[in-house]
């Protein structure tokens, strides 16, 4: 059933197609359509200084190691990272990150050892972009293809990178098994930090 209406541009083509009974009845809930499958304007953000405002957030990148994900053939809808203020410090939200380079494309393919140290190169640089290092990292969570294969090599390139680094204390961390967005990656890794407010800039 072909919707009509106002919004994106991406969102019209992706209603294009037939809807089934489930989405209708979802994306009338969500008020994405009216009750004659319509699509509706999306609801307008709270402002700044009203009730329920949100935070301020900005967009985290390191174009000179590390492409958009929006930059894509077939754009993703995430950003490289987030950062918000929480009172005298600031939030680093560090998305899912690969060995990945400025033009989108994996490197290192079967390289598991390669494609970890070019993912804590590429995180590296998401900090050092806000005024950060790894230093302020608090929590990691690690998704590797074949942890049954490439634990023993994880562990190993990570504890060696950590103590380079003299971390004290290490950061938070879970590591578990995961199919990834892409064949050849076999790593990636997202991350938590916290800094002061402004960064150590």
């Amino acid at each position: 059933m072909p919707v009509t209406g106002t919004g994106t541009a991406r969102l019209e083509k992706t209603l294009t197609r037939p809807l089934s009974g489930g989405e209708l009845e979802e994306l009338t809930a969500l008020g994405v359509l009216s009750g004659n499958g319509r699509l509706q304007p999306a609801p307008p953000a709270p402002g700044p200084g009203s009730p329920g405002s949100p935070i301020e957030k900005h967009a985290i990148r390191a174009g000179s190691v590390l492409n958009e994900a929006y930059d894509y053939e077939k754009p993703s809808s995430f950003t490289r990272g987030i950062r918000f203020d929480l009172g005298d410090k600031t939030l680093l939200l560090i998305s899912g990150t690969a060995s990945i380079n400025d033009a989108g494309e994996t490197i290192h393919a079967g390289d598991f050892r390669a494609q970890l140290w070019r993912t804590y190169r590429n995180i590296a640089a998401l900090l050092e972009s806000e005024g950060a290092t790894w230093h302020d990292i608090v929590r990691t969570t690690c998704y590797l293809r074949d942890i049954e294969r490439d634990y023993k090599d994880f562990n190993e390139v990570r504890t060696a990178f950590f103590d380079w680094l003299g971390l004290d204390p290490l950061p938070a961390s879970t590591g578990i098994q995961a199919r990834l967005c892409r064949e050849d990656l076999l790593v990636e890794i997202e991350a938590i930090a916290v800094v002061p407010r402004g960064g150590r800039r």
